[in-house]
């Protein structure tokens, strides 16, 4: 994931996502088909911004579900490529490197990733997703979604994946 912004560009390789799946996923934004102007992106083609602010702070997903499928995938964390002194700079320099990025809301904040964002295509600057062979992927974990205990039984899917052994997966 690339941000492209007047202080420069910050960049990180995700690796751990969660899928929330439309109208049947108690925990998804748009459960039972909710449309309302938070969720409208959804309802379009894949490949957009989703951000909103939770908790004070701004998540991002990317919207995957075909038109009027509102589907999306948070990105939870990524491990840091390029931009690394710029990351310190937003997130405080205090932060050992692997604390930069591992939550979702960390994430946004270190690659400059705000709610103005949304809705913005990930396949152009200033916000976009790169194809990049570097980092090695040995093998991918599977298990429940953090954070989404009052979702009944959604909170128990195996929605969220990451890469096993990775550091810079979110606790």
């Amino acid at each position: 994931m690339v941000k492209d912004t007047l202080a420069g560009i910050t960049s990180g390789w995700i690796v751990e996502t969660e899928a929330y799946l439309g109208p049947g996923d108690q925990a998804a934004h748009s459960y039972g088909n909710r449309r309302t102007a938070r969720t409208e992106v959804m309802f379009g083609p894949p490949g957009y911004a989703y951000t909103y602010v939770m908790h004070t702070h701004c998540l991002v997903n990317v919207v995957s579900g075909q038109v009027n499928h509102p589907e999306a995938v948070l990105i939870r964390a990524v491990e840091p490529c390029s931009g690394i002194e710029l990351m310190m700079q937003r997130r405080g320099s205090h932060l050992k490197e692997q604390d930069l990025t591992n939550g979702p809301g960390k994430l946004t904040k270190a690659l400059g990733i705000t709610k103005e964002d949304y809705g913005l295509p990930l396949f152009e600057r200033p916000l976009f997703l790169a194809a990049d062979n570097e980092l090695e992927i040995d093998s991918i974990s599977v298990g429940p979604r953090i954070g989404i205990d009052n979702s009944g039984e959604a909170k128990d899917y195996p929605w969220r994946f990451w890469m096993s052994g990775n550091r810079f997966v979110s606790k």
